[in-house]
């Protein structure tokens, strides 16, 4: 592989390994074990390690080295923030141009992730309901926003695997199917509603007490071919 694409698929594997909370916040990221596991050299993990940063998936602690990152409660609430305003101009914009095979598309995202459900594919769910609010964006044609909202997505990752109650229901898979009739009907101001109570319910199902959770790097990448 080339330099630029090598570092790539480091990136994106590690990103992977942390939106499917595989990779849990606080996880120690050391050069040697990553450079070994993917075998390439210190400097290409370096740099992967530096795209994440700026992502701000991780943090790296002069001296200390890389670790997964660890959102505080107030960088949670501003990302859910965040999210609510893009969000609800986003369904507005759909709603404007929306088409037939637009809906349609959407319509087999909801069957994917039922699928995925059906077979307690943890990691391939949570990709999918992530995925969904991309899509939205994807189908619109516009790259930015897919962009913005693939980066906050993973930010949420981290966010729901400190913060999520185990006691807390997950309804998203119902949320997004009741989304997607909305955008599929005439009323903006429904769809728009229900994207904003769908974020509402998540940030709501957050226990901010929580106790941080802990992994191992190599588990966590035990599942990824270099």
């Amino acid at each position: 592989m080339e330099t630029t694409s090598t570092t790539d698929f480091i990136v994106d594997n590690l990103t992977r390994a942390i939106v499917e909370h595989r990779l849990q916040p606080g996880t120690k990221l050391a050069e040697q074990k990553l450079a070994d596991h993917f075998g390439v050299s210190r400097t290409l993990v370096r740099q992967a390690l530096f795209q994440l940063s700026q992502n701000r998936l991780i943090r790296l602690e002069p001296a200390r080295g890389a670790f997964v990152a660890t959102p505080s409660v107030e960088e949670a609430r501003q990302v859910f923030a965040v999210r609510r305003m893009l969000e609800a101009e986003m369904v507005r914009a759909f709603m404007a141009q929306k088409t037939p095979a637009k809906i349609r598309a959407l319509r087999q995202h909801m069957a994917a992730e039922q699928k995925a459900m059906d077979r307690e594919d943890v990691g391939q769910r949570t990709e999918l309901l992530a995925d969904f609010h991309v899509r939205i964006a994807e189908l619109m044609g516009n790259e930015v926003l897919a962009q913005l909202l693939g980066e906050l997505l993973s930010r949420c990752a981290l966010i729901t695997l400190m913060y999520q109650s185990t006691t807390a229901a997950a309804h998203s898979h119902e949320e997004h199917e009741a989304i997607v009739t909305a955008l599929a009907g005439e009323d903006t101001d429904a769809a728009v509603l229900l994207m904003k109570q769908h974020l509402d319910n998540v940030q709501a199902g957050l226990a901010f007490d929580r106790q941080l959770p802990s992994n191992d790097l190599s588990m966590a990448l035990s599942s990824v071919s270099p």
